[in-house]
């Protein structure tokens, strides 16, 4: 299997390409995070017997309502109830951490599940300022994300082990990892975790291209942005030993329910949320009545309508339509969906009418 082959997936059923998921293990109200986490399996078995392509889990801290904190923890966790599905971050926040200590991470995830491993990388603290100026041990966090390509270099060195003679890691190695291959009597793997840069402006988008990465757009909290970050990509794109052409996938927020009325109560449960959270009152998903009784100002209804403008929801024929549309205006190669609901029963009933109408496999 090539590295391409690890990237690049295929079209099910009559979906015009490949379906993923994202996961934010969000967390409702009246319920804790081991509820969430236990979503999170039945959502990654849900999806390897769907014919979803991946599972990814971003990096979140400090937000009551999202569980995510701990993405290797995480994905080693569903690597136990799963066979087929590529399990990865979307993403690690690379500045928050040391590229050797994600190097050894995801080179022991790459041991538990050989071959199907993603390692996709931020460079936003995927939290506040003083969380991550907390995380990083440092409040100089813009050096952090503008050290993002030299941190990027450091880590793929580790991953492949390769750092040129001289350098002062040259007998650092990452493990598990290509060194034991080396080592006297040693087998290792010949898969390492396909690197994605993830973004929701031009930066990564560019990077990711000069460096022929496969790439992911977070349209669905950065919509405005997805066309011209893809173009950017595509243009800077130079072949490389990881792909011979552009590969992007989106991040798309889409809840499909078994009727219109309620997919309405649950997205404004979930931008209710988006509300607390950008007015810096973060905390758990509130239930869909709690939404409907809150007394939004007319900024936060303006807020709401236009949060909710970009989440595909409806039944689950609308959001199929939604979803080709999305996929014919942008090009994208791939669709992540991202279903954010107060309830796990609601996002797993998601997943399954979504694959239900594009006649993805269904369990023998």
């Amino acid at each position: 299997m090539t590295a391409d082959d690890e990237i690049r997936g295929t079209a099910l059923g009559s979906a015009p390409v490949p379906l993923s998921v994202l996961d934010l293990v969000t967390v409702g109200t009246g319920r804790t995070a081991s509820d969430a986490l236990r979503t999170s399996v039945e959502l990654a078995k849900l999806g390897e017997a769907r014919g979803y392509h991946r599972y990814w889990v971003a990096e979140h801290h400090s937000m009551p309502g999202v569980a995510s904190s701990s993405p290797a923890v995480i994905l080693a966790h569903l690597a136990a109830y799963t066979e087929r599905i590529r399990l990865g971050s979307g993403g690690v926040m690379l500045p928050n951490h040391a590229p050797l200590v994600i190097a050894e991470q995801f080179g022991t995830l790459e041991a538990m599940a050989p071959g199907r491993v993603d390692l996709g990388l931020g460079r936003a603290p995927g939290t506040d300022g003083a969380t991550a100026a907390a995380l990083r041990r440092t409040d100089r966090l813009n050096e952090g994300a503008d050290d993002f390509p030299q941190q990027l270099a450091e880590l793929t060195r580790f991953l492949d082990d390769d750092f040129p003679d001289g350098h002062p890691y040259r007998r650092i190695h990452a493990v598990p990892g290509p060194v034991q291959a080396t080592s006297p009597g040693g087998v290792q793997s010949p898969h390492r975790p396909p690197l994605w840069l993830l973004g929701s402006s031009g930066f990564s988008a560019r990077l990711a291209g000069m460096l022929g990465l496969p790439f992911a757009f977070a349209h669905h909290f950065s919509a405005q942005n997805t066309v011209p970050a893809l173009d950017l990509y595509r243009e800077s794109f130079r072949p490389s030993e990881v792909l011979d052409a552009p590969y992007a996938l989106i991040g798309v927020a889409a809840l499909a329910t078994d009727d219109e009325k309620e997919a309405r109560r649950q997205v404004l449960a979930a931008a209710l949320n988006m509300v607390r959270l950008r007015t810096g009152r973060p905390g758990l998903v509130p239930t869909p009545e709690e939404a409907e009784a809150y007394d939004f100002s007319p900024m936060e209804r303006e807020f709401v309508e236009s949060w909710n403008a970009n989440v595909i929801h409806g039944t689950a024929d609308e959001v199929r339509a939604g979803l080709d549309d999305l996929q014919k205006r942008t090009g994208a190669d791939e669709l992540m969906l991202t279903a954010n609901a107060h309830g796990g029963d609601v996002r797993v009933r998601s997943y399954e009418l979504i694959a239900d109408a594009y006649g993805l496999p269904t369990p023998a």
